[in-house]
């Protein structure tokens, strides 16, 4: 802290003695902390909550007491998003039916009928928990381990922590469909503290996948690659007088945003695929925008080397206002993802790549075993029984884990909170989640937080 700290610092600052900032590529592949399990992910995010009663979580008994009150010591202290609890609430039974299937007799609603068939293939754990019950808070909690903005999302921490196996397209990739973006925004994808390079880069369905990726007319590939050089020498001048990261990361995306000119397009342009394959994830047009074409691409991402895809399909809030019922709005948003899940189970592991990917379905809570009081059927939010499902990457196939008591409300066996699902994927991805953290501001920070997390050796091998 003296007058010879501020030499040393003068004498580097002008590059007389120090050595150029690496420039290297930061999504440059890295061993992981031990051997790992799987190498990419695809989280198929069903935003605004799906209800497992309608789904996954059998309850004769809940449908047996369908309209009586729920027992006050269910509710008592608890907190909902639009239900008050000192008044009556009714228990609401599902009018679907449920049947065992497979060989693993996992419980599935009709409304599932292409899920279905990969039953033995999914590991099924229907006792998430978590602790937000308003659908921003909540998405940001499930996608990055806390409900504040500006902290990195799942996918941000994994391509800082293992780099990409795909160097012509981003490591972090998320593709969108439903009738809006999920709430939150960006920053479910965002890097936070992390280098910019890191977060999600979202691929539109139609026209150019990025915005401004195509060379403008009457510029020719040589005259673009000429600007792009010198840019690049401007920029590592500025990195050796500054030392700032954010200009590495911006030198990669110059190179990164010229290779895609080529690979995103080639990627986008599904026409190579069969017919086949378009039946198996009904798909009606080629180049359409649909939650089915985006599993498609999930599929070849994955196969790409991208390490982290994520899916996001909106419109699962079902309260029972207008276009929220159970009845009529929550069969036709099933039907758009069921296909298309189960396709990209069989096309994946058709194709081998199953075993070395993570696939997780799911929302960022649950639905309530009560109604709601209003003009149709709906359910209110949900944060203490839950159910998500995951395939591939060790995830134990053909197993249920966790029981929900007999209205499904609580967990009654092997609670399962976000913190340690977290931490379960990382494991998978050979990633040790008290290791992988970033120093901020003189914290520690890292996906699970300081609260207690622990991997779930049950469902993971």
């Amino acid at each position: 802290m003296g007058i010879g700290g501020l030499a040393l610092a003068s004498l580097m600052s002008n590059g007389r003695l120090a050595a150029a900032p690496a420039t290297r590529n930061p999504l440059e592949p890295r061993q992981p902390h031990f051997p790992a399990k799987a190498k990419n992910v695809i989280f198929l995010f069903m935003a605004g909550g799906p209800s497992q009663l309608e789904l996954f979580d059998y309850k004769p008994k809940l449908q047996e007491l369908n309209g009586q009150p729920i027992p006050q010591s269910y509710v008592e202290g608890k907190r909902f998003a639009f239900m008050n609890t000192s008044n009556g609430m009714n228990l609401l039974g599902t009018r679907k039916t449920f049947q065992q299937v497979g060989e693993s007799g996992a419980w599935i609603s009709e409304m599932l009928p292409y899920t279905a068939q990969v039953a033995d293939d999914l590991c099924f754990v229907k006792t998430c928990k978590t602790d937000l019950f308003n659908h921003a808070p909540a998405k940001l909690f499930m996608n990055t381990g806390t409900g504040q903005f500006g902290r990195p999302s799942m996918g941000a921490w994994l391509t800082y922590g293992l780099g990409s196996a795909s160097s012509d397209l981003p490591g972090f990739v998320v593709l969108q469909s439903g009738p809006r973006g999920p709430r939150g925004g960006a920053s479910l994808w965002g890097s936070g503290m992390l280098p910019s390079t890191y977060q999600g880069v979202p691929l539109r369905n139609q026209g150019e996948p990025i915005l401004s990726l195509t060379t403008p007319g009457g510029v020719s590939a040589a005259q673009q690659r000429e600007v792009i050089d010198v840019v690049r020498e401007l920029n590592l001048k500025q990195l050796v007088e500054t030392g700032d990261q954010e200009i590495a990361t911006r030198i990669n995306a110059y190179e990164m945003a010229y290779r895609m000119q080529t690979s995103a397009p080639e990627l986008m342009d599904t026409g190579s695929e069969s017919q086949s394959t378009f039946d198996l994830y009904g798909i009606k047009e080629p180049n359409e925008s649909s939650f089915a074409r985006n599993c498609l691409l999930a599929r070849r991402l994955v196969e790409r080397g991208v390490r982290f895809v994520q899916l996001y399909h909106t419109n699962w809030d079902s309260h029972g206002g207008v276009g929220e019922t159970l009845e009529d709005d929550f069969p036709k948003v099933v039907k758009q993802v069921d296909q298309p899940c189960a396709a990209l189970i069989h096309d994946l592991k058709s194709r081998g790549l199953l075993e070395d990917t993570i696939v997780i379905w799911g929302g960022e809570f649950g639905r309530t075993p009560m109604g709601e009081n209003r003009e149709k059927t709906g359910r209110n939010h949900h944060i203490d029984a839950f159910t998500m499902w995951f395939a591939g990457g060790g995830f134990k196939p053909g197993m249920t884990y966790g029981e929900t008591d007999e209205l499904g409300f609580g967990v009654a066996e092997n609670p399962c909170h976000v913190r340690d699902l977290h931490a379960t994927i990382l494991h998978q991805l050979g990633l040790n989640h008290e290791q992988l953290s970033v120093r901020f501001q003189g914290l520690d920070y890292r996906l699970t937080g300081v609260n207690p997390a622990h991997v779930i050796k049950d469902i993971a091998s």
